[in-house]
């Protein structure tokens, strides 16, 4: 294992939390005092898994606190809503959600209502809020998320309103976690350093930022303790991860020293771009029998204008090179990919050399969007912003072509026996769904205490979206 790893400009403070622990104890005494009895929190999370990672450190950091939760917004006495800032309809649905809780303060002025995450890092969505919805208490961005108990306290002990957007290029570790689900996810690093035009992340969430190797895996060591069985790393572009090191150590390094960790688990992560898929991360990736054979590869466009226009930083070419370097080192590796349609410029051309790339590519699935201007971003000043009625159309008519993929790449597995993950019920009733290695859900009939274990189950009815079948002798 490598050695702690120094970073330029990156702060890696290990009191911090030590500091947020005792407004923890403090805070809970507030509440207690403010409510009579143990409080309850609601934590709505939007957007993506790095959220959803986020959301759980905010859940253990309100544990810590003498929170109790629930699932409704009438029985909680503190409402927070962890949000994301990728798509403007998302945005807007926050906007609409939070605006709904006026009414739930109304009822009971002693609630608590809470933002956090990426939308609101950008200072005039924090204006927005502080102007137009009176009745939140607590604001705060991404990169002060390890304070929300000493934010908190300051709303419980003097009470004022806390609005906190600032910090950048902090990790703090040993953040209490509750997790729940048969799924782990295990941040490695946050930021940014590549600067899509259509994309706010960089601009919400810094620049790139990786752990120290020995947090990870002592992270990974704890959740295998705690019987996760499938443990999801996490990065905006785990490629990068380590770039910033004094000592050489990458991601294939990173996934190599917890595929050796013991223990019956599969490894996952995302997202990797393609501009530094590596040689030495694909040969990690079939050499660990760990890692599942899975693959999430944006490729965001098949035109080479359009990609250069989006600064992805390189071409169909070499991408379709990479989808066969890896499958040559990789015969079963499963393919999924983003796709944004409707592009600024994006012309029937630039969007017919989309279709024939996903044709050429046979994904596994695809994660489709149509473009969503925002503000900040080089795309949201760019001309010939294309209309929303010709996105909705192209968005069709790309899942429909995808669909017929997906149908077509799933039949190959009848007859098969797949090694699947259970998760839970499925809306069936009497049936199970998991994942398989390559990421496809899976059916089967069974009951509930095959939940969190490994099951072989073999393939009797591929379909676009679903493999289903029955538990293998």
């Amino acid at each position: 294992m490598a050695s702690l790893q120094k970073q330029n400009n990156i702060h890696i403070d290990e009191s911090l939390i030590s500091r947020q622990m005792e407004f923890c104890k403090m805070n809970a005494e507030l509440l207690l005092q403010r409510f009579g009895t143990r409080p309850k929190a609601l934590v709505k999370i939007y957007g993506c898994q790095q959220n959803i990672s986020d959301g759980q450190r905010i859940e253990g950091l309100l544990e810590a606190m003498g929170f109790d939760f629930c699932d409704n917004t009438e029985d909680a006495d503190l409402v927070l809503f962890d949000t994301c800032a990728v798509r403007g309809h998302a945005e807007d649905r926050i906007y609409g959600n939070v605006g709904a809780l006026k009414a739930f303060k109304a009822r009971r002025k002693n609630r608590i209502v809470a933002v956090c995450g990426c939308m609101v890092q950008q200072s005039f969505v924090a204006e927005k809020f502080k102007k137009s919805y009176p009745h939140v208490d607590l604001l705060f961005g991404t990169h002060v998320q390890h304070k929300f108990p000493e934010l908190l306290y300051e709303v419980l002990s003097k009470g004022s309103r806390v609005f906190d957007i600032s910090g950048q290029g902090t990790i703090a570790e040993h953040i209490p976690t509750r997790r729940t689900g048969v799924k782990g996810w295990l941040p490695v690093m946050y930021g940014c350093n590549n600067f899509c035009t259509y994309c706010i992340v960089p601009y919400v969430r810094g620049r790139e930022r990786s752990r120290n190797p020995e947090d990870i895996i002592a992270e990974a060591k704890e959740m295998i303790k705690e019987g996760y069985r499938e443990i999801t790393l996490l990065g905006q572009n785990v490629n990068s991860y380590g770039k910033n090191f004094e000592k050489p150590y990458s991601f294939a390094n990173l996934l190599r020293d917890i595929n050796a960790l013991s223990g019956d688990f599969i490894i996952r992560f995302m997202t990797s771009h393609p501009k530094d898929l590596t040689d030495e991360l694909i040969d990690a990736l079939a050499d660990c029998e760990k890692v599942a054979h899975h693959l999430h590869l944006p490729v965001q466009s098949g035109s080479d204008r359009i990609l250069k226009s989006m600064n992805r930083v390189y071409t169909r070419e070499h991408y379709l090179d990479l989808v066969k370097k890896v499958r040559k080192r990789i015969p079963d590796i499963s393919l999924t990919s983003d796709i944004i349609v409707g592009f600024p410029g994006e012309s029937e051309q630039d969007f017919a050399d989309t279709l024939s790339l996903i044709e050429e590519v046979g994904y596994s699935a695809l994660f489709t969007f149509a473009y969503s201007p925002r503000e900040g971003t080089p795309a949201a000043k760019m001309e010939d912003q294309i209309p929303a009625e010709e996105k909705s159309r192209r968005l069709t008519v790309l899942s429909s072509i995808q669909e017929k993929i997906s149908e077509q790449q799933n039949k190959k597995y009848l007859g098969k026996t797949l090694r699947v993950l259970c998760e839970g019920p499925s809306k069936k009733e009497g049936y199970l769904n998991g994942r398989s290695g390559g990421n496809i859900s899976v059916e089967f009939a069974g009951d509930a205490t095959l939940v969190n274990e490994f099951v072989n189950v073999k393939i009797t009815e591929p379909l676009s979206f679903v493999l289903k079948g029955e538990i293998a002798e």
